[in-house]
C-alpha cells in the first residue's frame, strides 16, 4: 500500500468482493479489522466511496430501508474493473505492507495474494519487528541502569509492548513456515 488512501481502497474492495454492503456495515467491518482505536469516520468513508464510484471500481444501488428510516439505504457492490483492482493491489508488495498501519489490513485479505509476495510481506513484518523489539529492550536497559529518573510506568509499558511483539515475532515465524511449506 503507498498510501492510506491505497489501504482503504484495498480493505474496501476486499469487503466489497466478498458481499455487497452498505456504508454503515463498511464502516462497522473495517474498524473490526483496524481495530477500535483507529476510528474511521464517516467523512473519510464516504468521500474514498464516491473516489472508487468515479473510478468504477464499485457502483451503487439501493435497498429498501428497515422500518425505522425513511431514506433507502445505498448498497455498493464491486465491478469487474474493482475486482481487478483488487487483484492488482493484492499481487503488489511494498515495504509499506508490513507497517503497523498496513499489516492488519493486507493480512485480513492474505488469501488472494500470491504465495510469494504472502512470505515477502510475513518476512517483511518479522524484520520491521525485529527492529521494534531492539529498541524497546535498549529502552528499558537504559532505564534500568539509570533508575534517578526513570518513569516507570514508561518501563512496564515498554515491556509490555516488548511482551506483545516478542509473541508477534513468534506468530510470523510460524506462519512463514507455514507458508513456505505450502
Amino acid at each position: 500500500m503507498r498510501s492510506r488512501i491505497e489501504a482503504l481502497e484495498f480493505a474496501l474492495l476486499g469487503l466489497l468482493s466478498q458481499n455487497n454492503l452498505h456504508g454503515y456495515e463498511l464502516r462497522k467491518r473495517l474498524i473490526a479489522m483496524y481495530g477500535p482505536f483507529r476510528a474511521l469516520s464517516f467523512s473519510v468513508l464516504y468521500p474514498q466511496l464516491r473516489r472508487m464510484l468515479e473510478a468504477g471500481l464499485v457502483e451503487e444501488s439501493t435497498a429498501t430501508a428497515p422500518s425505522q428510516s425513511r431514506r433507502p439505504r445505498i448498497v455498493y457492490a464491486i465491478t469487474i474493473d474493482g475486482r481487478k483492482r483488487f487483484s492488482n493491489l493484492a499481487g503488489d508488495t511494498s515495504p509499506e505492507d508490513w507497517d503497523d498501519e498496513n499489516f492488519e489490513v493486507r493480512f485480513a485479505f492474505f488469501s488472494p495474494t500470491p504465495p510469494f509476495n504472502r512470505v515477502q510481506i510475513l518476512e517483511g513484518r518479522h524484520r520491521r519487528l525485529l527492529e521494534k523489539a531492539a529498541i524497546l529492550r535498549s529502552g528499558i536497559s537504559k532505564a534500568a541502569q539509570t533508575s534517578e529518573g526513570a518513569d516507570k510506568y514508561l518501563t512496564e509499558w515498554r515491556k509490555h509492548l516488548l511482551e506483545s511483539i516478542e509473541r508477534e515475532i513468534s506468530w510470523l515465524e510460524e506462519m512463514t513456515k507455514i507458508e513456505r511449506n505450502n
